[in-house]
């Protein structure tokens, strides 16, 4: 099989043919992928079972460091016995439901709002990898914005106004927000980390804006001023031309870079429906 990427649109989003995730050991191949992951920021793999196991050394080929310290992982024990295996779902470690007044279910509510994975840490996200294995009949999908596009298509004025900005990124803010509060103890493990508010990607040179829920303010501005700036600059970022809407299906594996888009989980009866995904994230070190 040769490898071959299929463009949803010209500069944003590609689903990829021609390679099996778990069998893919050679540099040719894993480089092919990392040029994919320049081109369009989000690759789509189709029929792609793997093992937990298979799922984590595949991040490490392609990417190197695992994020291990999330916030589920400060709620919880993983039930896959490994936190660089991300338990995306809606079950407990019995495979039962959550309740809705569970505190793991309260705090996976604020993947419905726009983020970033890890920006909240330093080194931050940089790839996440998530593959889907328990899919319901009903709509649960994820929607991806693309935030180099968002940067091009800001005025001159507004590439000025923030250039050399930086935002402090908390997770305990952003779960704040929908309700949902860290106890002491958790939050001392979750401090928050400051990043730009424009990055430049290392092989691209492409810029764009790096933004999230996590963004709770603007380094050495009034509070209430930064957190206005962010909100417009997400509106701006996820309007209808910016956004990619992924249906989900069982053993898809999608790939998206986060520090080139934004993404959020959308709403069903998570009381209902199960849903099982796990994800692996990179750290952006290099």
């Amino acid at each position: 099989m040769t490898i071959a990427f299929h463009p949803v649109r010209p500069d944003f989003v590609a689903e990829v043919t021609g390679v099996k995730i778990r069998d893919t050991y050679d540099p040719e191949t894993l480089e092919a992928i990392r040029c994919g992951m320049d081109a369009y920021g989000v690759l789509i793999f189709r029929d792609q079972p793997m093992s937990a196991e298979e799922q984590i050394s595949f991040a490490q080929r392609l990417d190197g460091t695992l994020h291990t310290k999330t916030s589920v992982s400060v709620l919880a024990a993983n039930r896959f016995g490994n936190d660089a295996l991300t338990d995306i779902s809606n079950v407990n470690a019995d495979g039962e439901l959550l309740k809705s007044n569970e505190r793991l279910r309260i705090g996976h509510l604020s993947n419905r709002l726009w983020h970033t994975d890890a920006s909240f840490q330093d080194p931050a996200g940089r790839f996440s990898m998530l593959s889907a294995k328990v899919i319901p009949e009903v709509s649960t999908d994820t929607e991806y914005a693309d935030m180099c596009g968002a940067y091009d298509l800001l005025d001159e004025q507004a590439k000025e106004s923030i250039e050399g900005l930086r935002a402090h990124h908390s997770i305990v803010y952003s779960r704040h927000v929908l309700g949902f509060d860290f106890t002491d103890e958790e939050k001392e493990k979750l401090p928050g980390a400051a990043h730009p508010l424009v990055r430049t990607l290392p092989r691209s040179q492409r810029r764009a804006l790096y933004l999230a829920s996590h963004a709770s303010h603007i380094v050495d501005w009034p509070v209430a001023e930064g957190r206005l700036l962010l909100r417009d600059l997400i509106e701006h970022a996820t309007q209808p031309r910016f956004v990619y809407r992924h249906a989900w299906t069982p053993d898809d594996f999608v790939i998206w870079d986060n520090r080139k888009t934004m993404h959020r989980a959308s709403s069903f009866d998570d009381t209902k429906y199960r849903r099982e995904l796990r994800r692996t994230t990179t750290l952006d070190i290099d």
